[in-house]
């Protein structure tokens, strides 16, 4: 059976790694990482964010 992109997302953040929306869409085909985030802290799963400044583009970066 297939994971689900939560699943797969956070399984991804269970191994101590990061993840951005860019990655979550390469990794994962996951357009939409703030909606997965979303649903994944409404199962009670804490999950830290910040938001990065690099260059001249600005993303969030989220992990447990």
């Amino acid at each position: 059976m297939q994971k689900t992109q939560n699943e797969n997302i956070l399984a991804h953040m269970k191994q101590g790694n990061r993840i951005t929306a860019l990655e979550a869409l390469n990794r994962f085909g996951c357009f939409r990482l703030a909606s997965r985030i979303s649903d994944l802290k409404k199962q009670g799963i804490e999950i830290q964010s910040k938001m990065i400044h690099r260059e001249e583009k600005v993303f969030k970066e989220y992990w447990i």
